[in-house]
């Protein structure tokens, strides 16, 4: 085991990304109107990517990080507000760039996954929403695991008991956990699905069974017919996988709960962004052996 620099880790990343990219459909020679953007496509894939590899709370410092001491690798490294406007043109590639990644190196052949919400506060409580872009957007929620009321989004995900994610979206803080999962489950066919007591009802998991192939399974509320203990010693075993990703998610790089994005697009890239940087850890592990939590590369093959 050695260490590896953040420099390696991110040349690498960046021809990771400049493969796929002049792979896709999506690359285009073709130059925009105005003037010529300051970083190609990949670039700014690359730099999005990279922004949650280490610690920095916002993208203003990431950048400033990367202009004082890797200025080689990005010579014409603009100001935040212009990278901000590069990155939410190319929010879209993020999704197939994804399920690429994903499709190449963290599929499962009978997959299992684990399915959780978790809150994403936008503006204030008590803060008036009306000039705010996210009007008619985000919605007043409540997470009862947290006792917290809030307004925005609810983040719904499916990971993989590695925490990979297999499938996200992001719908109003309002939104019934059930109808959140219908957002994504039918991206998925035939697995099993462990969640917790917000997926529960039995008319609901035999819908999700009949138009997917999925199975829900959930722990029990007091009042109902307890599952067998060893049942829930396993459920239990298993949803503290994804707790671990959230915790990834919100304290790694950027807190997920506090991305000060001002609009709905902004939101949504640092939301793409985020997940995909998951996806992105696996694939430095899986192809190179990186460890990109401790630098270290676990296989010097």
């Amino acid at each position: 085991m050695s260490s590896i620099p953040l420099s390696d880790v991110m040349t690498i990343l960046s021809v990771l990304v400049d493969d796929w990219y002049q792979a896709s459909p999506h690359a285009t020679s073709a130059p925009g109107p105005g003037p010529a953007p300051a970083l190609t496509p990949s670039e700014v894939l690359t730099i999005l990517l990279a922004m949650d590899v280490v610690p920095f709370p916002s993208e203003r410092s990431f950048l400033g990080f990367l202009r004082a001491t890797h200025g080689d690798l990005f010579p014409t490294l603009p100001h935040q507000s212009q990278f901000n406007r590069h990155a939410r043109r190319l929010c879209g590639l993020l999704e197939p760039l994804r399920r690429s990644w994903l499709a190449a190196w963290a599929t499962v052949a009978c997959p299992q996954v684990i399915l959780d919400t978790k809150p994403i506060p936008v503006v204030g409580y008590r803060r008036s929403k009306r000039r705010s872009d996210f009007a008619g957007s985000a919605s007043y929620g409540y997470c009862a695991s947290r006792n917290l009321h809030y307004f925005g989004y609810k983040l719904v995900m499916l990971t993989t008991l590695d925490g990979i994610p297999v499938a996200y979206d992001l719908v109003p803080a309002h939104t019934d956990e059930r109808a959140a999962a219908d957002e994504i489950l039918d991206q998925i066919t035939n697995a099993d699905v462990w969640s917790d007591t917000g997926f529960l009802g039995e008319q609901w998991h035999h819908d999700v069974r009949a138009t997917t192939k999925n199975r829900i399974w959930t722990a029990k509320r007091r009042n109902q017919p307890a599952n067998p203990v060893v049942f829930d010693r396993l459920l239990g075993s298993i949803r503290e996988r994804i707790e671990g990703t959230f915790h990834e998610l919100q304290n790694t790089g950027r807190n997920v709960e506090r991305l000060l994005a001002k609009t709905v697009e902004g939101l949504a890239t640092r939301i793409a962004s985020k997940v995909t940087h998951l996806v992105v850890k696996a694939v430095l592990r899986a192809r190179f052996g990186i460890d990109v939590l401790t630098f270290t590369v676990i296989n010097d093959a």
